[in-house]
């Protein structure tokens, strides 16, 4: 997900994409650990994606408090 997209978002939506991100993170590691990940860059790109709208939230918060 691109920066820019996430931005359009609400806080409420990129504290719900954070949930499901870290749940799509989750069964990506359980399925790595019984080698079943099909692809095992994506979980690299999950939490790259988690990171980001956790940046673009606290930046969000910072400039409306």
């Amino acid at each position: 997900m691109k920066a820019d997209a996430i931005r359009e978002l609400t806080i409420e939506e990129m504290r719900q994409k954070i949930s499901d991100k870290n749940e799509e993170l989750l069964n990506l590691r359980f399925q790595n650990t019984i080698g079943q990940v099909e692809n095992p860059q994506r979980i690299k790109i999950v939490r790259r994606t988690i990171a980001r709208i956790k940046t673009i939230l606290n930046q969000n918060i910072t400039e409306t408090a």
